[in-house]
């Protein structure tokens, strides 16, 4: 079967996970990781790509994004994608791929998901064992988030904003989010649709959203194909 056409719309946060070929690790040390960040806030601002969140793990990475034109995510990625193998394979004396094909993306409903994946990505190195809290985890946004560093590469998203009045305010009601965790179910939904690319939200979200585009965006009822409305000649 072929793959669906990767879906990226304007103004809509996008949740982006890239893999290392056969799980292979994607940094060695931190000056690897040090130039990813560079490559990312570089080709984020040619592109036009508001970064959210992050997290940089071994053999993987985590984004949450908005790009402000349709294109902008695909060509910030190709663009850092490439510049990094070039860099990685050199210093590391290299050849070959790095990286699991092309990378995954799929649009999130802000208000239900945004801050749920920010709180996701922060908690990927719990998860994996690497340490106790997010904030012990240097590659990540998350202790921007908290108030603990400042980092360039971020920009706060308005629901962020949204969580307090003042600056502590917000950082404290992000600790609690963080504290409380995520349920499985949004832990599987948030992997699954982004591996899937799948849109993730309400049926009146992905309703709105299906008018602009006919690709599928959520998986179909066994047996039946999918049919997107028929719009008028001068829509």
């Amino acid at each position: 079967m072929a793959r669906q056409p990767r879906l990226t719309v304007a103004a809509y946060p996008h949740h982006v996970i890239q893999r290392g070929n056969d799980r292979q690790a994607i940094v060695r040390d931190d000056a690897d990781r040090e130039r990813l960040l560079a490559l990312w806030h570089e080709h984020a601002q040619t592109f036009k790509v508001a970064v959210h969140a992050y997290v940089i793990m071994d053999n993987h990475f985590h984004l949450l994004v908005t790009p402000e034109t349709d294109t902008g995510l695909p060509q910030m990625m190709q663009a850092v994608g490439r510049a990094y193998v070039r860099y990685f394979n050199l210093r590391h004396q290299r050849t070959g791929t790095l990286w699991e094909g092309r990378y995954r993306s799929n649009l999130i409903e802000s208000e239900r998901y945004l801050l749920a994946c920010m709180v996701y990505i922060d908690l990927n190195p719990v998860r994996a064992g690497m340490v106790g809290q997010p904030a012990d985890y240097k590659w990540s946004s998350h202790r921007h988030c908290i108030g603990q560093g400042s980092d360039k590469l971020v920009t706060t998203h308005a629901l962020f904003w949204g969580l307090g009045n003042t600056p502590f305010a917000r950082e404290a009601a992000y600790v609690e989010l963080v504290q409380a965790g995520l349920a499985q179910s949004d832990k599987e939904q948030l992997t699954q649709s982004a591996l899937s690319g799948w849109a993730l939200g309400s049926a009146n979200f992905v309703q709105a959203l299906q008018q602009s585009t006919n690709r599928r965006l959520q998986p179909g009822k066994a047996g039946r194909p999918f049919k997107k409305t028929v719009e008028s000649a001068s829509d």
